[in-house]
């Protein structure tokens, strides 16, 4: 029997998840066994009695740092269990998550993710361990717990058999290097505003050329560095 993508957490907030992981199609799919997730609540690997994960950063400064030999410890079991898996750590500081990096992820065996709380995780166990940073956005969130769902459900979405219609995949942003055209459901008029014709013609030649002329304004638009990206 094939073994199911999984997602292994090191959180110090287990209780967190699933969360949204659980519900809609990522949690029927997480139920029927197309994908498995693990956590591991990162304090077990603490040595005193209070199950410390952090410290005061060295050479001063506000806020805690999450101490290295102990994450490290808790990286090595995760890592035992999912060898073939890369360690990822949520960081705002990380390189930018894209479609093409969830693409590869969702073709390997899984992802560990590392969520990160107080000010940040030590240098030496990102590079001992060689640890991929990743971030969701140019913003800071308190921890990583919520990234790491962004990252899990960005994947689980496209495994075999998770979306029914494998088809609309193909016509998602970020796909063909373009955001997504707008779409348009009945009434045909809704607060006197109309569904465009073109939309309504039964023309599929010209619906496709309109949905795509639609796309390419809307990324020149919203986008210049993802259209800027795509001329070269």
């Amino acid at each position: 029997m094939r073994t199911p993508w999984t997602a292994t957490v090191l959180t110090i907030l287990p209780n967190v998840f699933p969360g949204p992981l659980g519900a809609s199609l990522i949690g029927s799919a997480l139920e029927n066994g197309t994908w498995a997730l693990h956590t591991i609540d990162t304090r077990e690997f603490a040595e005193d009695k209070h199950r410390s994960v952090d410290d005061t950063p060295a050479g001063g400064g506000p806020g805690m740092v999450m101490r290295p030999d102990v994450v490290g410890r808790a990286v090595d079991a995760a890592t035992a269990k999912s060898p073939d898996a890369p360690v990822v750590f949520l960081s705002p500081r990380g390189k930018p998550l894209d479609q093409a990096r969830v693409r590869e992820l969702a073709q390997g065996p899984g992802v560990t993710a590392l969520c990160g709380r107080f000010e940040g995780l030590d240098e030496r166990v990102i590079a001992a361990r060689n640890i991929e940073e990743i971030s969701i956005g140019d913003y800071v969130l308190a921890g990583g717990e919520v990234a790491a769902c962004v990252l899990i459900e960005a994947c689980v979405r496209l495994l075999p058999g998770v979306i029914g219609d494998a088809a609309s995949l193909e016509q998602e942003s970020f796909e063909q290097g373009l955001l997504e055209y707008p779409h348009y459901t009945r009434p045909r008029t809704w607060e006197g505003l109309e569904i465009p014709e073109v939309l309504l013609s039964g023309d599929h030649g010209k619906i496709a050329e309109w949905r795509r002329a639609q796309a390419e304004a809307i990324t020149k638009e919203r986008r210049p560095d993802l259209w800027s990206r795509r001329k070269k």
